[in-house]
């Protein structure tokens, strides 16, 4: 037995089993640092990015807990919570909670917006031991006296800086006031912008920290390159990319926009290809059979907002486009992030347009190297780098957050102030 090895881990042995089963060995740094601390009681802080296996870091010694301490549950209550900020990483999280805990006696809900409420009621009336939610819902449901949040024990707030970017700072603070104050919380964020940290010194009590460097290995697996292409030529650019894909193979294109990617997936299939678009205006079980389709090999190519793809975790995805460049430097991350998992390698192409220009040297910055210019394709826009453009508004966001939680009612965004 090797000290980095899940079995050197002081887990259970129905944790143990589950991991055999399914052939995981070797814990990822994440994992191997944040596990013995959180099986130590400590609050944590850690810093990673998406796709370096968080949701098992904080899975694992939680299920190992609620095993270890069994108790009656009680009605509408639940003894961890997981607040998510996106219905699809919430069902992530669902899944490995299934995986991880097959051979527990433990049961769990999911609370997301976007679908009917009463099965979500149903599922807590006799209570749950974890908790998986979205904001939005989530304070529907207290409102509503269907969720009690009194026998929290472990609080986890997962992808923090995803979470504040879509506006539910404020559904978090009122979330977290309605929790015991004697409980172990778990803080993951991507960044540690001002503030995030602000946030954390909020929610925990002396915490440990844990800092992966952000995205070396997905990085070091991923062949990126960036296309200077006026931004009429982007499409053409885009089919001849799709084009080389071999079959089988899957692609994820990124837009900006949710107009945009349903433009995007119209013009693709045109051309000949098989593509579907995922973004907040689409109701839940609509995404559910596209992911699906896509997860199966049945559907090539998937276009996708920034929110709706977060959480998305196919491991057959062979290239990623970056149609439209984020406006927010730690999205590039997140996309290309798409492609290279679990040990495979991947592509990602980014589209440059004159006006994204400064996207570009952001996203650089924060990755800390050039991103290497392909050249050799026919709409090449030589000299993008010399030519004067303004820098781009950072104001818009792609989605807001009722895209992705799909609770709250539309009449609250009337009545809060509009943030500049």
């Amino acid at each position: 037995m090797t000290p980095n090895a899940f079995e050197a881990l002081p887990l259970a042995a129905p944790l143990q089993r589950a991991l055999a089963e399914r052939g995981y060995t070797t814990p990822s740094p994440i994992q191997a640092q944040a596990i013995p601390l959180i099986l130590q009681g400590r609050d944590l802080l850690g810093c990673a990015q998406t796709g370096t296996g968080k949701t098992a870091a904080f899975s694992l010694p939680i299920l190992d807990a609620l095993h270890r301490n069994p108790r009656g549950l009680r009605p509408k209550t639940a003894r961890v919570l997981v607040l998510t900020p996106t219905r699809e990483l919430a069902t992530q999280v669902g899944k490995s909670l299934e995986t991880y805990g097959a051979h527990l006696r433990t049961r769990h809900a999911l609370i997301y917006g976007g679908v009917g409420q009463q099965p979500q009621v149903n599922a807590m009336r006799k209570g749950v031991d974890v908790l998986v939610a979205c904001p939005g819902r989530l304070l529907d449901l207290i409102q509503q006296g269907h969720v009690d949040l009194s026998g929290v024990g472990f609080f986890v707030l997962d992808e923090v800086d995803r979470m504040l970017d879509m506006g539910f700072l404020r559904d978090v603070q009122r979330i977290v006031s309605l929790l015991p104050g004697r409980r172990q919380s778990l803080f993951f964020s991507a960044t540690l912008a001002p503030p995030i940290v602000k946030l954390a010194h909020e929610i925990l009590r002396d915490p440990a920290s844990v800092t992966i460097e952000p995205e070396v290995t997905t990085a070091e697996k991923v062949e990126q390159h960036v296309c200077f292409v006026a931004k009429e030529n982007k499409r053409d650019l885009l089919l001849d990319r799709l084009a080389r894909q071999q079959p089988g193979e899957l692609s994820i294109v990124f837009s900006r926009t949710k107009h945009g990617a349903n433009k995007l997936a119209k013009q693709i299939a045109q051309a000949g290809f098989e593509a579907e678009a995922i973004h907040g205006n689409r109701s839940q079980a609509q995404r559910d059979r596209t992911l699906d389709k896509f997860r199966a090999g049945r559907l090539p190519v998937l276009v996708a907002t920034d929110v709706a793809a977060r959480g998305v975790d196919v491991k057959a995805v062979t290239l990623v486009v970056n149609y439209d460049l984020p406006n927010e430097p730690e999205a590039y991350v997140h996309r290309i992030g798409r492609t290279g998992r679990a040990g495979a390698t991947g592509r990602a192409v980014s589209f440059c347009s004159p006006d994204e220009r400064e996207y570009l040297r952001d996203i650089e910055k924060l990755i800390r190297q050039e991103i290497p210019v392909d050249q050799d394709q026919r709409w090449h826009l030589s000299g993008i780098d010399r030519l004067p453009t303004r820098p781009p508004e950072r104001k818009a966001r792609t989605e807001t957050k009722h895209d992705t939680a799909g609770s709250r009612p539309r009449r609250r965004r009337r009545r809060r102030p509009t943030r500049a």
